[in-house]
């Protein structure tokens, strides 16, 4: 989870520099020629509402609720089975869908419907829609168990995905074995210990730290702009091979998410300038005590991405 939101994000989770270019709107006439986006699905599903569903779903741009992020949450106390129609519902997945690219959604897929399958599935999920779609200023959000997917056709400027992003995965049960069998988002975290492993003694000293920071909401991926100072080991003090497998780990943390979404991650934190990000491990959070390090995070001024891997993957 997750890139980035101008003060927030989280591990799996994004902060300011990267905020998804989506193509705006499409006139009518233009939809049904050309390939549906996330966006243009937002605007469909928007005009197809009646009044009852825009007073329950729709709200102000300024809502707080736009920018919020958590592990496990509802931005609305309605569910999608109860508030909105078949064909609608169809609309939702369709926009969450696109979301993601094409190599990893159904990995994405196979973690949402696990996750909340013992609360009803995908229609147990809950949307909110805040601006007006076909505006230069609108937002659409979907919350879940593990899960905060946002899609905004680039309204919020200068900010990855819309804002802070949230996924997590519970592959085997609350409490995960060493190897998180089965875990979806598992394979980031091995990445991110081939770096590890390819540190020296004295460079695993800085990037080896004992307690991670709390996990609470926007708090945990808020950014603070600093460029020195930060916990872990800066990457200036990495060789070229050893930055070049950072940057595999960034590329599997976007690996998920449509290609926009990557590429602008990768101009905000290019922005940011690339030496300046550090990275840290937390030994005190070592599930089954075997030294592949479960907890974990990469943070710039542009970015913050934080992987609890402790019990399970968030």
């Amino acid at each position: 989870m997750n890139t980035l939101h101008p003060s927030l994000t989280r591990r799996d989770m994004i902060s300011r520099g990267a905020q998804a270019v989506a193509a705006g709107f499409l006139a009518p006439a233009f939809a049904e020629t050309k390939a549906a986006t996330s966006e243009t699905l937002v605007q469909q599903l928007y005009g197809s509402m009646d009044e009852a569903q825009r007073k329950t779903l729709c709200f102000a741009w300024s809502d707080p609720r736009r920018l919020k992020v958590d592990n496990n949450w509802h931005i609305t106390p309605q569910k999608i089975k109860d508030v909105l129609k078949a064909d609608q519902q169809e609309l939702v997945r369709e926009i969450f869908d696109k979301l993601h690219s094409d190599e990893y959604k159904a990995e994405v897929w196979r973690q949402f419907d696990q996750d909340n399958k013992s609360s009803g599935g995908f229609g147990s999920a809950s949307i909110a829609l805040f601006g007006e779609p076909g505006t230069s200023q609108f937002e659409f959000v979907l919350t879940g168990r593990h899960c905060t997917r946002r899609c905004d056709g680039d309204s919020e400027k200068g900010v990855a995905f819309g804002g802070p992003i949230f996924y997590g995965h519970a592959a085997q049960g609350f409490n995960e074995k060493p190897d998180h069998p089965g875990n979806a988002y598992w394979y980031q975290a091995k990445r991110a210990n081939e770096v590890f492993q390819a540190l020296d003694g004295k460079q695993r000293d800085l990037a080896l730290l004992g307690e991670s920071r709390d996990e609470d909401g926007n708090d945990t991926v808020k950014l603070t702009g600093k460029t020195k100072g930060l916990e872990g080991i800066p990457l200036t003090e990495l060789s070229a091979d050893q930055k070049d497998l950072v940057k595999k780990v960034i590329a599997d943390l976007l690996k998920p998410f449509r290609q926009s979404e990557r590429e602008e991650s990768m101009k905000y934190i290019e922005a940011g300038g690339f030496d300046n990000l550090h990275m840290a491990f937390f030994k005190n959070q070592d599930v089954g005590k075997d030294g592949v390090w479960d907890v974990w995070q990469i943070e710039g001024p542009n970015m913050v991405w934080f992987f609890r891997g402790d019990p399970h993957v968030h």
